[in-house]
């Protein structure tokens, strides 16, 4: 299984839509709340090439991009694909 990363905070809809995307799949991630804690925030910026909305997604180191983003991968069939890859 891959290593799925996901900066979120708190109230954001994005974030709750893109994880009950990750666990209808049963996918296991690391979350990072970027609302307490502003190193990690400036660590997902700097990987994230410089967008600072939430979510920002990455699988085993990828970054794939936002809630949009990773619906769009599901929608072309692809998100499984990237989810089942040797992690």
């Amino acid at each position: 299984m891959s290593k799925v990363e996901i900066y979120t905070s708190p109230f954001c809809g994005f974030c709750h839509r893109a994880k009950h995307l990750l666990g209808q799949k049963n996918v296991t991630y690391d979350e990072v709340d970027v609302m307490m804690d502003g190193k990690r925030k400036r660590e997902m910026v700097e990987r994230a090439g410089g967008r600072t909305s939430v979510p920002q997604i990455f699988i085993d180191g990828e970054h794939i991009g936002g809630c949009d983003e990773l619906f769009a991968l599901d929608d072309a069939g692809k998100l499984d694909e990237k989810l089942s890859a040797a992690g």
